[in-house]
């Protein structure tokens, strides 16, 4: 067991307040005021949230005033039913065979005789 500890230090209310104020100089950083004082980073946060103090500049971020002021604002959201896809005119097949080109527009209300044609020209 180590019996060499250093006792905690205890920080008066001004020490507290002065650290606290010196971080909400603009351009300030936590790290930097804590370096400067000598004391731990975590430790000034903790004093900072012991303040009501969590934003840089000394105010409530912009999520917490939305909060604190509750307001109706309407929103324009896409539609959740698809449009229908335009359906296509033709079914359209190109056969290539060495020399032989063949290109078929089929009406879409045959698709079942177009399927049929397809069968009997593959077999």
């Amino acid at each position: 067991m180590d019996t060499h500890r250093k006792p905690r230090r205890r920080h008066s209310a001004e020490f507290k307040s002065q650290v606290v104020e010196a971080c909400n100089a603009p351009g300030a950083s936590i790290a930097g005021v804590a370096l400067s004082f000598g004391v731990s980073a975590n430790l000034v946060h903790q004093w900072r949230k012991g303040c009501g103090l969590r934003h840089s500049s000394g105010t409530q971020p912009p999520s917490q005033e939305l909060a604190a002021s509750p307001a109706f604002i309407p929103l324009a959201l896409p539609s959740l039913v698809p449009e229908p896809a335009a359906a296509p005119v033709d079914i359209r097949v190109e056969v290539r065979c060495n020399a032989l080109h063949v290109n078929v527009a089929w009406p879409c209300t045959a698709a079942a005789d177009c399927a049929a044609w397809l069968r009997e020209l593959l077999r």
